[in-house]
This record gives structure tokens, C-alpha cells and sequence, in this order.
């Protein structure tokens, strides 16, 4: 059975920083996309960042954090990572990791449908 978990949200100051985990177990994935979404109160989830579970290609990500957010992977841990710098009160919302199941798919899919698994959320909260 595949889980992810994610850990590392919490409450800090604007132009603060906060590092997100999302461990797997159950499944070592590879080719897989796995992806940050958010989702703040009454809004639709949101893409946030992508990258292939090995790291063996480009990384991407929405234009609202690029430039302050990192996504990256460790293999040997099974988790991946998102790094966020200079962090806004925008930012505020439920982090999700999620792992796309079609290890052939060639573009990175930003829309939440396109991935199977999802971890449970943690809550980042940016006060100004």
C-alpha cells in the first residue's frame, strides 16, 4: 500500500523560509512526476511545482513561485522535497505531495487529475 506523508509545514513571517517533506513508502518510485499542489481556503488546489521522481529531468514550476521555491528528490530516502524561500502571506495553504502513476508520460502535468496518490496536507501559514 502506498502513503506519502509531509511533514515540515508550520506558522512563520513573511520573508521567512520553510523546507516541506513528502516520504513514500509502500513503493520506490523512479520515472514517476511527483508534484507540490496548495490549496487556501475557498480556492481551487493549485500546481505548484513538479519534478520527476529520480531527478532525471527538468524541474517546473508555477510562475507565482518561481524564483523563491525549489522542489528536489532523494532517492536513497524515497521523499522529495520543496524548498520555500521569501515566503509571502499568498503563500498560506494546505501542501500536498502527489505522485502521477503514468511513468511514460512525457510533458509535466500541472493538473491535479492527472496524479493517482496523495499524501494528506500540511498547512503552511505566512503571517505579514
Amino acid at each position: 500500500q502506498v502513503q506519502l506523508v509531509e511533514s515540515g509545514g508550520g506558522l512563520v513571517q513573511a520573508g521567512g523560509s520553510l523546507r516541506l517533506s513528502c516520504a513514500a513508502s509502500g513503493h520506490t518510485f523512479s520515472r514517476n512526476f511527483a508534484a507540490w499542489f496548495r490549496q487556501a481556503p475557498g480556492k481551487e488546489r493549485e500546481f505548484v511545482a513538479a519534478i520527476r521522481w529520480s531527478g532525471s529531468s527538468g524541474t517546473n514550476y508555477a510562475d507565482s513561485v518561481k524564483g523563491r521555491f525549489t522542489i528536489s528528490s532523494d532517492n536513497a530516502k524515497n521523499t522529495v522535497y520543496l524548498q520555500m524561500n521569501s515566503l509571502k502571506p499568498e503563500d498560506t495553504a494546505v501542501y500536498y505531495c502527489a505522485v502521477d502513476l503514468n511513468v511514460f508520460r512525457i510533458g509535466v502535468p500541472q493538473s491535479p487529475g492527472a496524479y493517482y496518490y496523495w499524501g494528506q496536507g500540511t498547512q503552511v501559514t505566512v503571517s505579514s
